[in-house]
């Protein structure tokens, strides 16, 4: 019934015709919310304007503060892309029939944090003309003495593994075919691995800097990933409920009642490591504690991010309880504000309230405050626009291409049952 999986120049041009027609196409809500997405992302290209020709002058960022809200959001960002592995893992390996009709979901939304977490790097670096010193063989790259380089390199290669992967899948399913699991699944099972790498990675950038305390702690890496697997699914969960809610792609309650589970279990180990922390750093303080006395307390005046962390972790808290407590067994979308309260919480704490206070005190014990100032927040909110424009454009036609495949499957079933008998 199924021919082997074979691209074709012909079968590429529809394919690609096809995606930018689906895209396009929708009502008057669906036309006014990518027209939204695109008015913020131009205001994110004039503040970027900006910059460029200034300088990071425009921004609040210091030589003290020399990392402030674009690696924030970087660092948060690079935890959701690698949460996709909650989903790849039980619908590959324990092969999770629930989960494995929304993995393709999973791997788009690292897709748009990926891009997201590159696209904050180039802002971050004030003039992008200087990435070209990281291309191999025009500029110095350091691998593998600079763990700077091995972030690239993870980072690039979970891109190509979470963008290929679903493309092939997706454009065997629109000539309905069944892909071929030996082009594929070996690739899956890497991705699995690298997922825990991209994350690993980007804590070992932070964990081992000795002059930095309040970085300089050998649960960094575990945590990143406990945060990373309840905040990632969190989000999931959210664009999972409105794709049943807003698309006749439904998802069912048994999807978002798994990933309820992987939250929840996530978001407590993560709470526990976070006050592990906190213990260590209150109960017998040092003056490697300044760090945090300035992040929870602040520190002679300078108090800037605590209303911050303590909205973080109240929020973090307050989700992970609602979400135990569960109140939408019936309807589970009854749950989906808990797991954004959940995912901002997580977003505060990792985001804010991990690189400033990394900073500040500096090794000389300078203490400056930071908060975003207005072009950061305008370039940040661009670069989210473009994101959640990313996975819109990839997700839409994915799930029209998965309906129509899923129709031609049961049609190619019932006339095999109908010949049988």
């Amino acid at each position: 019934m199924y021919k082997k999986y074979r691209i074709s120049g012909e079968g590429i041009l529809s394919f690609i015709k096809d995606i930018i027609v689906w895209d396009l196409s929708g009502g008057v809500i669906y036309q006014l919310y990518l027209c939204g997405l695109v008015l913020i992302m131009m205001f994110g290209v004039y503040a970027y304007f900006l910059q460029f020709n200034l300088g990071l002058s425009v921004t609040n960022m210091s030589d003290i503060v020399s990392w402030g809200f674009y690696i924030a959001n970087f660092t948060f960002l690079v935890g959701v892309a690698a949460a996709a592995v909650m989903l790849i893992l039980p619908a590959y390996v324990f092969k999770d029939k629930d989960l494995h009709k929304v993995v393709i979901i999973g791997e788009v939304v690292a897709v748009g944090a990926l891009v997201m977490c590159m696209l904050f790097i180039l802002v971050d670096l004030g003039n992008p003309l200087k990435a070209w010193h990281l291309i191999p063989g025009i500029g110095i790259l350091n691998w593998p003495s600079s763990l700077l380089s091995w972030d690239i390199i993870v980072l690039n290669g979970y891109l190509a593994l979470n963008s290929l992967i679903p493309l092939y899948i997706v454009y065997s399913h629109y000539h309905n075919r069944i892909p071929d699991k030996k082009k594929y699944v070996p690739f899956v099972f890497i991705s699995i691995f690298w997922a825990f790498a991209i994350h690993m990675v980007t804590a070992f950038l932070y964990e081992g800097l000795p002059a930095r305390a309040f970085w300089n702690n050998p649960l960094m890496g575990p945590r990143f990933l406990a945060s990373a697997f309840a905040a990632g699914p969190a989000l999931i969960s959210v664009v999972l409920g409105v794709i049943h809610s807003f698309t006749t792609f439904k998802i069912e309650s048994r999807v978002f009642g798994k990933l309820r589970l992987i939250i929840i279990i996530s978001a407590i180990i993560n709470l526990v490591m976070l006050f592990s922390e906190i213990f260590k750093e209150f109960y017998t303080p040092t003056h490697h504690s300044q760090s945090a006395i300035y992040l929870f307390f602040g520190l002679d005046g300078y108090d800037e991010l605590v209303p911050w962390i303590w909205t973080g972790i109240s929020m973090n808290i307050i989700g992970t309880v609602i979400l135990i407590l569960n109140p939408g067994r019936k309807n589970p979308l009854i749950n989906l504000p808990a797991s954004i309260f959940l995912f901002i919480g997580i977003w505060i704490e990792k985001g804010m309230g991990l690189i400033v206070p990394g900073l500040v005190p500096s090794p000389l014990g300078e203490i400056v405050d930071y908060a975003p100032s207005w072009v950061e927040i305008s370039i940040t909110l661009g670069i989210l626009s473009f994101g959640i424009l990313v996975v819109t454009l990839l997700v839409k036609p994915a799930l029209i291409i998965e309906q129509q495949f899923e129709k031609q499957m049961d049609m190619a079933a019932q006339l095999i049952h109908e010949n049988n008998s």
